[in-house]
């Protein structure tokens, strides 16, 4: 038997927005998230293979930072002409499901400062409603790596993205990081926000009746927190 190293199942509208990446639709990308959504697999796995798919899109958002000429001197005595990053960076996660993501941003950037945001929909509006936010000071000066793992309908992102800008933050200076989007969301997102870029692993069919992404992979706070 003969297997495609093609991914067949992943959602590919006709037009993405220009601000919208994805990671490199690999076999071993689609056996990544193959394993996250079943719902046989322990917590232990989850959290595991979850924590490979965000490290590859901490590295894919990091590609996306302005970079400015620099030149070094190799041990060899030589000159480099090499490059450096323009600025300061944060992260940002919205809680409770964007910590889940904190670990891999820590992994590859050193000391880097983590802010919060919680936000959680009114029941008397059915709206996004800010409830908590901790960011840095100087938060304004940094690019913004803001994490998330689902992008459903887009409201909390969108909302998270208005926070920042109210503190400062440029919308182009933004770069929204997720696991699984929806066709919805990102139209929702990047139609509110088009100069935010957007990272995501996998775009999946759509949203069902109740709002959640289908295939998706469950409420994904829950698999990760939840023994």
């Amino acid at each position: 038997m003969v297997i495609s190293t093609a991914p067949s199942s992943q959602s590919t509208p006709a037009s993405l927005p220009p601000s919208v990446f994805t990671l490199p639709q690999t076999a071993q990308l689609e056996a990544l998230f193959t394993i996250i959504r079943d719902k046989e697999t322990n917590r232990g796995d989850f959290l595991f293979y979850s924590d490979r798919i965000i490290r590859l899109l901490v590295e894919e958002g990091l590609n996306h930072l302005p970079v400015i000429p620099k030149t070094v001197t190799t041990p060899t005595g030589a000159t480099y002409e090499g490059v450096g990053f323009e600025g300061k960076i944060c992260g940002v996660s919205i809680l409770r499901a964007g910590e889940a993501m904190e670990v891999g941003l820590r992994e590859v950037c050193r000391s880097v400062r983590i802010g919060k945001i919680l936000i959680q929909r009114d029941e008397e509006t059915a709206q996004a409603k800010l409830f908590y936010a901790k960011l840095p000071q100087d938060i304004a000066q940094r690019y913004v790596l803001l994490l998330d793992p689902m992008l459903a309908t887009g409201g909390s992102a969108i909302k998270a993205v208005e926070v920042l800008k109210e503190h400062g933050v440029p919308e182009d200076r933004i770069i929204f990081i997720n696991l699984i989007a929806s066709p919805e969301g990102l139209k929702n997102f990047c139609g509110k926000y088009p100069q935010t870029r957007v990272i995501t692993g996998w775009i999946d069919e759509g949203l069902n009746e109740k709002a959640y992404i289908i295939p998706g992979l469950g409420d994904f706070g829950e698999r990760r927190y939840c023994v």
